[in-house]
């Protein structure tokens, strides 16, 4: 029998580690780290005595271990986005899942979005007040719901309309059931998770009257759509997938293609609202045609501001050697992204936001991670880096942002997602923007 070795972490009580990690989950990880070094075991809410780990070797070897040694078990998510979404599903089911839903946000089909994407940020920044300071956030989320709505579904309408407003509250209540372990009970039918039952339920219903309708299109070979292309996909046995799974794998790429993207984009003004000398370089350089720097930059926040901080497996071989480690069977591990981007060896001056360490060299696949790693490294980061490119690029050439000498905005955790407390707080003036623009973007307000 192989005897377990694990690392030292913090004698306290386990649930002083919770409260730490919701009051303060960035200065708590730093804390430990400081302390205990790049690997510790702390108490967490879902996995219980849990193994941070943040040595860049060991992230490596966890992200490349074989699914039969290591898999992603339990994921709090897989209980918000159903039992046919990837983030609940493992081994073979997880990779011929996964091979379905790949073509969408690869290749040429990823290119057809970049007109979309600059339509809706054109068409959503047509409302931003000028001179006013106001939050970014929200208005983020609209440029990315209704980027990833017509990604999705191909097309507008009632139940369009319905579900901008039905997934903001279903992200938002599936957030809170996911990061703590709620009881499913709690309050009855007051409680979250009786909330969150019912906005699940008519999010079915109305995946249910847009599946029906794609089924019938006698058009749907031609369609661009994801929906499109999971009704017609096969598995490698020629089966097709069932509605529940097309339904759950649906509101993945919905929830997971909508708040991070806009919660980056918001850090994004954050940031370059602290760097005027970095800002006045990114408007020459899209002025001129570039996105060199612009590339660069959103690489640099999402290192310095990660939306996600963490990363989950499971260990479920009977052990696992692991560098310094032996871990038994059952052991959850967290992989700190927050950690592995403070890393001085992997980036010099690491607590320094400065986009240039990116100019003309790409992160390490094991070191940069805000979209995670291995076989579950997220599925629309390509899509996802492209919508934040196109939305910074208009930003940058349709508006001056005034630079600010306000202090850092603090982190908020949203309980997935960690976000500006500000919301991103932002000051504009419109720069001259030509009229057959606006008419493409917003046929509306050109007649106007």
């Amino acid at each position: 029998m192989t005897v377990a070795t694990l690392p030292a972490g913090p004698r306290s009580p386990g649930f002083t580690h919770t409260i730490q990690l919701l009051v303060g989950r960035t200065r708590a990880w730093r804390r430990w780290r400081a302390r205990y070094g790049t690997a510790f075991m702390v108490h967490t809410p879902r996995l219980g005595r849990t193994l941070i780990l943040s040595e860049p070797a060991e992230v490596k070897a966890l992200f490349t271990a074989p699914t039969d040694q290591v898999e992603m078990v339990n994921s709090p998510l897989a209980q918000v986005l159903g039992p046919g979404s990837l983030f609940a599903l493992a081994g073979d089911e997880h990779r011929k899942q996964r091979k379905l839903l790949t073509p969408p946000f690869h290749g040429r089909r990823l290119a057809v979005y970049e007109q979309l994407i600059e339509q809706e940020t054109v068409r959503e920044m047509n409302s931003w007040p000028q001179g006013r300071e106001f939050g970014t956030m929200e208005s983020m989320m609209r440029i990315t719901m209704n980027v990833i709505l017509q990604a999705v579904f191909g097309a507008e309408g009632a139940e369009f309309d319905e579900l901008r407003e039905l997934l903001p509250k279903l992200v938002l209540v599936g957030s809170a059931v996911a990061a703590l372990p709620v009881p499913r009970g709690l309050l009855g039918r007051y409680g979250p998770w009786a909330r969150f039952t019912r906005l699940r339920h008519r999010y079915d219903e109305i995946v249910e009257i847009l599946i029906d309708r794609a089924a019938t299109d006698p058009g749907l070979s031609e369609r661009e759509d994801v929906l499109a292309m999971l009704l017609q996909s096969r598995y490698e046995d020629g089966t097709a997938m069932s509605r529940g799974e097309i339904a759950d794998e649906l509101l993945t790429l919905l929830t997971a293609g909508h708040e991070t993207t806009a919660t980056s984009l918001a850090w994004t003004v954050e940031r370059l609202r602290r760097h005027p000398d970095l800002l006045a370089r990114l408007v020459a350089e899209t002025d001129a045609g570039g996105s060199a720097l612009r590339e660069a930059t959103l690489l640099e926040v999402q290192r310095v501001r990660p939306v996600i901080d963490a990363t989950a497996r499971t260990v479920i071989a009977e052990s696992l050697p692991l560098g310094r480690w032996i871990l038994p069977r059952g052991q959850g591990v967290l992989i700190s992204i927050r950690l592995m981007h403070d890393n001085e060896e992997l980036f010099p001056n690491a607590r320094t936001f400065d986009p240039d360490r990116f100019l003309d060299v790409r992160p390490g696949t094991f070191s940069w991670i805000p979209f995670g790693g291995g076989t579950r490294r997220c599925i629309g980061a390509n899509f996802a880096t492209l919508e934040m490119n196109v939305v910074l690029r208009t930003l940058l050439r349709d508006f001056t942002l005034e630079p600010t000498d306000a202090p850092d905005e603090r982190v908020h955790f949203r309980g997935v997602a960690l976000a500006p407390a500000d919301k991103g707080r932002a000051v504009v003036h419109r720069r001259a923007v030509r009229s057959d623009r606006i008419a493409q973007a917003d046929p509306a307000r050109a007649r106007a």
